[in-house]
């Protein structure tokens, strides 16, 4: 079987938290890409010569064998189900009904939570950057993100389904908006966070970020 010929288009910076999502699947995969960058800061994204313009012009963008595919959470569907158990290693739960969760969870991740996100950019992760404190809406929708969180991983384990799968990686990211910033977090989830931020493909990525930025 020949190799696909795969590459993963990620912001010149590494701070997205959309391509660390397609990035570690496709480590957790195994499988063999070519990363290339779009320096987001100065437009090239929206030039007509970037090979995403036709899409939704931004990153992640994933290339494999001539089929282009944006949005992270459709990246990792795909990845899962072309590069498919036994010969690859699965990113989403077996159980069907735990990864329609996992996928509920992604979406809710990439919908939801506006204030976090607005307030505690990914610098934070990738830079060490400090904020001002939480407004009164971000201290809402942190409240939200530890209530809901805090429901998921109300049976104690390590991991939301019992084995580590990509929507950790997404909720751990989330969680660690907060925890890496200083910002009081629940014990549970900043233990999660911090247990799910160790995982080899994850800190493959931190490692990119830090180079960049240093």
């Amino acid at each position: 079987m020949n190799k696909p010929l795969i590459t993963l288009w990620s912001d010149a910076s590494f701070f997205s938290p959309y391509v660390l999502s397609a990035y570690v699947a496709l480590q957790e995969k195994g499988l063999t890409f070519e990363l290339k960058t779009v320096d987001l800061n100065s437009g090239e994204h929206l030039q007509p010569g970037w090979q995403g313009y036709a899409l939704t012009r931004r990153v992640p963008l994933l290339e494999i064998d001539g089929f282009e595919l944006t949005e992270s959470s459709a990246i990792t569907e795909y990845l899962d189900e072309r590069f498919a158990p036994p010969t690859w290693e699965r990113i989403y739960p077996v159980d069907l009904q735990n990864r329609a969760r996992a996928r509920q969870v992604q979406a809710w991740i990439r919908s939801d939570l506006m204030p976090i996100r607005e307030e505690r950019s990914t610098d934070v992760i990738f830079a060490g950057a400090k904020k001002a404190p939480l407004s009164d809406a971000g201290k809402a929708s942190a409240e939200k993100l530890f209530a809901i969180a805090g429901n998921l991983l109300s049976h104690g384990r390590q991991n939301l389904f019992g084995e580590w799968c990509i929507a950790d990686t997404d909720l751990a990211l989330m969680i660690n908006r907060l925890a890496l910033h200083g910002d009081e977090v629940p014990k549970q989830l900043a233990e999660y966070a911090a247990f799910q931020w160790q995982r080899a493909s994850v800190q493959r990525f931190i490692a990119l970020s830090a180079k960049r930025s240093g």
